[in-house]
């Protein structure tokens, strides 16, 4: 009994060796249930292991790259704790009640990253709920008079009515844009209050204290985002404008370069890649500016920014940077094109073109500083100057580009005869015309790119004047930004 027992737990392997003999391997045991059930619960537990360490880890590497993201996490953890300690306050609680509730799900719901976007959702808050609770309390009232039958009706009607109109008003775009929450918040609390069948007395009261939890809840959260370690979105806003523009000029060089340097593809390290598509951060950021636009209007001075400060013409500079930003990206197109441009072209106009690029670059760099510092520049009439001359100079040499063809034979690299001249002229004809329509591509996109340009420096100008930026003064702050300007960025005709 044993032994089969034995057999059955065992297997034997046979190999046939040459000759028609056979072969017997040593048995080996199979293994057990228990044996594969606990290698597969070791596995989940360090795969679950695994999984949690990565989570940690990644966690932390977005706490330590952004620490004003812990910082808000932080911040919300004590209001939220501070505003829990009126359950443990007896007199406020008494006052109150069951309502303290609110001011917890007000914290929870109010309080946001960036001042702006907190005043923006408390103030939506408190005059949705105010404008609610009255025209609940004053309909309710008058529907009371009329007895049981009729009160129902008015209370229906005034329902239909009311919400439809606020829901209404949230397609409005400039309602839409800013008091979108607002209006969300009137359409629950007159519904909640007309639908909930409390007499008269019982809904002020019910008003009183919900209204008072709703702005301890509210003030809590403005003091405490305005205090510790407040984010503003109007220095955002203003942060991220200049980060694009830098961005943009180091896209503009790069693409101009990589050109003249490799027309089938990039060229460069991972990090210069980068510089080059850059310009899609422009692209994708439109949502991003009008949100902080939006809320930098509800913020109040601070710093180098007034109560007033001209938040729509970041707009209008952002709108104006993506049409430029546009141009670039066709532009890159230019650099995958599949078509082949002779060396010889190439070489012809390249030197303008870069020269293009450059300037234009160094005006939107120039942008960028009088953005960064809020001064006025000294500059970037001479900068624009030297940017339009630049553009003559290319399209001069792009009109004097079909005369490279009248001599074919540096293309074609043969001897002139009587007996192929048509069919030499024929195809340097043809070369001519599949060389001039990329380069005359290109020329037109610089150029367009120029004029977007010139849309920027209007814009920034215009926002120096509205903001009131100081002006450059100094003389030694003149020679600074001369020098500055005379410094192409010399990153990009490297890789040329």
């Amino acid at each position: 009994m044993a032994q089969e027992k034995e057999a059955i737990g065992a297997m034997e392997w046979k190999i046939k060796m040459a000759g028609g003999s056979s072969e017997s391997l040593a048995p080996t045991r199979a293994r057990g249930c228990p044996g594969i059930a606990w290698l597969a619960l070791k596995g989940l537990v360090v795969g679950l292991v695994m999984k949690v360490w990565n989570f940690l880890k990644k966690a932390w590497d977005m706490g330590h790259n952004e620490p004003r993201k812990v910082i808000h996490c932080l911040k919300v953890g004590v209001a939220l704790t501070v505003v829990s300690l009126f359950y443990a306050m007896r007199p406020l609680y008494k006052d109150v009640g069951g309502n303290a509730i609110w001011a917890v799900m007000t914290v929870v719901v109010v309080f946001e990253n960036t001042v702006g976007a907190t005043l923006s959702k408390s103030i939506n808050r408190i005059f949705g709920t105010f404008l609610a609770g009255f025209l609940a309390i004053g309909i309710h009232c008058i529907a009371d008079r009329f007895g049981k039958d009729i009160e129902h009706f008015i209370t229906g009607f005034s329902v239909f009515l009311l919400a439809s109109a606020a829901t209404f008003s949230r397609f409005i775009p400039s309602v839409k844009a800013r008091f979108d929450y607002g209006a969300m918040i009137f359409i629950l609390t007159f519904s909640l209050i007309s639908v909930s069948g409390y007499q008269v007395d019982q809904l002020f009261d019910l008003a009183k204290h919900r209204m008072s939890t709703i702005i301890i809840g509210t003030s809590l959260c403005i003091v405490i985002t305005m205090i510790i370690c407040p984010i503003w979105a109007g220095e955002e806003l203003h942060m991220l404008i200049t980060r694009n523009m830098e961005t943009l000029a180091n896209s503009l060089d790069g693409c101009v370069a990589d050109y003249f340097n490799n027309s089938g593809g990039f060229a460069g390290d991972k990090e210069s890649d980068n510089k080059l598509l850059g310009y899609k951060c422009v692209l994708g950021s439109k949502a991003t500016e009008e949100s902080m636009a939006n809320f930098a209007r509800w913020e109040p001075a601070h710093g180098r920014f007034n109560f007033l400060h001209p938040w729509k013409q970041y707009l209008k500079i952002g709108a104006l940077m993506r049409d430029c930003a546009y141009c670039i990206e066709a532009l890159n197109s230019c650099v995958n094109s599949e078509n082949e441009v002779s060396e010889l072209t190439k070489t012809h106009i390249s030197n303008t073109a870069i020269k293009v690029s450059s300037d234009s670059s160094m005006v939107i760099k120039e942008l960028a500083r009088t953005m960064k510092t809020m001064k006025k520049s000294s500059a970037i009439d001479l900068l624009v100057g030297e940017m339009n001359n630049s553009v003559l100079e290319l399209q001069e040499d792009l009109k004097s580009l079909p005369k490279l063809f009248i001599n074919p034979q540096p293309l074609l690299q043969e001897p002139e005869s009587p007996e192929n001249n048509n069919k030499t002229k024929a195809e340097a004809a043809a070369v001519a015309l599949m060389d001039i329509i990329p380069l005359g591509t290109l020329t037109s996109l610089l150029i367009e790119i120029v004029a977007r340009i010139e849309g920027m420096v209007s814009a920034v100008q215009e926002l120096a004047k509205l903001a009131e930026f100081k002006a450059v003064g100094d003389r030694k702050a003149n020679q600074n930004q001369t020098t500055n300007k005379v410094i192409p960025d010399q990153s990009a005709l490297q890789r040329v």
